[in-house]
C-alpha cells in the first residue's frame, strides 16, 4: 500500500473524511453489523485449513527474513515487504488476527501472481492504521480553530481494495488491540468484514476503479495470498482459509442422496421433508403476501403438493398435475447439484432465488404445427426454432437482455438421467450440464420486474417447475457460499 508520507500542509490538497461508527452498545441498530450476521452464520460449517502453522513459516515464500514467528504470532519486522503464500487460490475466505503499532501499514494481497505487486497485479486489502500521526495534522482553519485532517485519500483506509473501492471506518480497534478480519473473495464478490462489521461489498464487474488507474488485477480468478509489508511491524495470528473453489462438475459421492463433503442433502431421499407447496407464481406478489394469510396460503399449497409430489425409490417424483416443489428455505448465493430426468416431450425448470429459470426440456422433440414435418437437418432446425429447445437444456430462458440459451446442447436423451451443477454468486449464474460448462458467468433477469429497475432478490426458495409433464429428480445437493 503505497502511501505518501506526512507532509507540509497544503489545504487545497488535503482530503478530509469523517470516520463515525455506531457505538457497541447500540449494535443491533448498525447495518454493517447486521450485514455480517449472514456470512458469519454460513461460515459456521466451513472447513477450514490453517495457513501459519504457529512455529515456522512453512508454507509461505517470499521475504522470509523479513518475517518472523514470535510465541505464535506471525511478525512482519520494520522493513519487511512481501511474504507469499506457497499455493493458489481462486474463490476463499481468508480470517486472521492483527494488530498493529501507531500509524502501522501492511495489506493483504489476494489474487496476486508470482512476483507480482499486490495492489496492481492482484488486488491489495488495507492493514492500516490510518488515525496514525503519520497520515495526519492539525490544520488552522479560517476561522482560527484547529481541526484535525488526513492526508489519505479514502480508499487508502483499513480494509480498502486499494484504489479500487474504499472502506467503511469506525470499526478498527485501538492501536495495541487485536483486530479479527475476514476476506471473501467468491467470483467477483469481495466482502471485507472487521470486528463482526461489513466494511467493504463489493461485485467487482460492477466497480470502476475509484483512483482512476487501470487495476488489471482485479480481474484475476486465482493468485497468491500476500502479508505486504511496508516497513512497519504488523502482527498476525490465527490465519486460516476455508476453500470455496468452484466444485467438480459431478458430485463426489457415493450412494444415491448422500452428499459430497461440504455440502447437504435438500433432499434426503424418503420424503418430503425441507419442501413445500408453491404458494404463488409471481415471486413478488408471494412475497408481498400479508403474515396473517401467509400460514392459511401455504397450508394449501402443501396439502397440494403432497398430493402429486411422492418419493419412490429415492427419487423424488411428480405426477404432472399440481404444482411447482419449492424449498422450505431461502438460498442466496450456493452451489447445487442434482440429478433430473424427463419424459419425452417434457418441459420443465429450475427457479433459482424464485426466478424462472434454468430450462429443462426435450431436444429432440421439434414441437410442430399441425402439418409440419419433424426437421431431418441442421437447417431445418434452425427453420423450425421457435422456442430454444433444439439448443438444449441449461439456459437462463427468460432473460432477454442476457444470453437466455447454454453454449452447447450437452442433454442425455428422454428417459436418461443428467446432471446440473449450478453455481450462483451475485446474480451471475454458471451452469455445467452432464460435466459440460454450457452457462459461464451470466446475469439471470428479474423476470418478475420487466422494467429492468428492481435488482433480483438477494435470497430467495429454489423451485423445481412443473409444466405439466411428468418429471424425476434425486441427489439434491447444495453449499451455501458466504455473502
Amino acid at each position: 500500500m503505497p502511501v505518501s508520507l506526512f507532509r507540509a500542509f497544503c489545504l487545497s490538497l488535503c482530503v478530509t473524511v469523517a470516520t463515525s461508527a455506531v457505538s457497541a452498545q447500540d449494535s443491533t441498530a448498525d447495518p454493517n453489523i447486521a450485514a455480517a450476521h449472514r456470512p458469519t452464520m454460513i461460515l459456521e460449517s466451513a472447513v477450514w485449513t490453517e495457513l501459519f502453522n504457529g512455529r515456522d513459516l512453512s508454507g509461505w515464500t517470499g521475504d522470509v527474513t523479513g518475517y518472523e514467528v514470535d510465541h505464535g504470532v506471525l511478525v512482519c519486522r520494520r522493513g519487511g515487504k512481501n511474504l507469499a503464500t506457497a499455493r493458489e487460490y481462486s474463490d476463499f475466505v481468508f480470517q486472521f488476527e492483527f494488530r498493529l503499532e501507531e500509524s502501522g501499514n501492511n495489506g493483504i494481497g489476494i489474487r496476486v501472481p508470482r512476483d507480482g505487486y499486490p495492489s496492481q497485479d492482484g488486488m491489495e486489502i488495507q492493514i492500516l492504521d490510518h488515525d496514525g500521526d503519520r497520515y495526519n495534522g492539525d490544520a488552522v482553519m479560517s476561522d482560527g480553530k484547529t481541526q484535525r485532517l488526513s492526508w489519505l485519500k479514502p480508499w487508502q483506509y483499513h480494509g480498502s481494495i486499494y484504489g479500487i473501492t474504499p472502506a467503511r471506518t469506525g470499526y478498527l480497534r485501538p492501536v495495541g488491540d487485536w483486530n479479527s478480519q475476514t476476506i471473501v473473495a467468491i467470483d467477483d464478490h469481495i466482502m471485507v468484514i472487521l470486528n463482526g462489521a461489513v466494511i467493504v461489498d463489493a461485485f467487482l464487474d460492477d466497480v470502476t476503479p475509484v483512483d482512476g488507474t487501470a487495476h488489471p488485477g482485479m480481474h484475476n480468478a486465482s493468485g497468491h495470498i500476500v502479508l505486504a509489508g511496508h516497513d512497519d511491524r504488523v502482527e498476525f495470528r490465527n490465519l486460516r482459509l476455508a476453500d470455496y473453489s468452484t466444485s467438480p462438475p459431478r458430485p463426489q459421492s457415493g450412494a444415491d442422496n448422500s452428499p459430497p463433503a461440504g455440502f447437504m442433502a435438500l433432499f434426503n431421499g424418503t420424503d418430503l421433508s425441507g419442501w413445500k407447496g408453491l404458494t404463488h407464481e409471481n415471486a413478488s406478489e408471494r412475497r408481498s403476501l400479508a403474515e396473517e394469510s401467509r400460514k392459511a396460503v401455504q397450508d394449501t399449497a402443501d396439502a397440494t403438493m403432497r398430493q402429486h409430489w411422492s418419493v419412490t425409490d429415492g427419487v423424488l417424483t411428480y405426477d404432472g398435475k399440481g404444482q411447482s416443489l419449492c424449498t422450505a428455505r431461502d438460498y442466496g448465493d450456493f452451489e447445487f447439484y442434482v440429478d433430473w430426468k424427463i419424459p419425452p416431450g417434457a418441459d420443465s425448470g429450475i427457479y433459482l432465488r424464485g426466478t424462472p429459470q434454468v430450462q429443462i426440456w426435450d431436444p429432440w422433440d421439434p414441437r410442430l404445427k399441425p402439418g409440419q414435418t419433424a426437421p431431418t437437418t441442421p437447417a431445418e432446425w434452425v427453420t423450425q426454432y421457435t422456442n430454444g429447445r433444439n439448443l438444449g437444456s441449461g439456459g437462463l430462458w427468460n432473460n432477454r437482455r442476457w444470453r437466455n440459451a447454454p453454449t452447447s446442447l450437452a442433454d442425455r436423451q428422454p428417459v436418461e438421467w443428467n446432471t446440473f451443477l449450478i453455481r450462483m454468486a451475485g446474480d451471475k449464474v454458471t451452469i455445467w450440464l452432464n460435466g459440460t460448462l454450457i452457462v459461464n458467468r451470466v446475469a439471470l433477469e428479474n423476470y418478475w420486474d420487466q422494467t429492468g429497475r428492481t435488482p433480483l432478490a438477494r435470497a430467495d426458495q429454489i423451485e423445481l417447475q412443473h409444466h405439466g409433464s411428468e418429471l424425476f429428480f434425486r441427489n439434491l445437493y447444495l453449499r451455501e457460499l458466504p455473502y
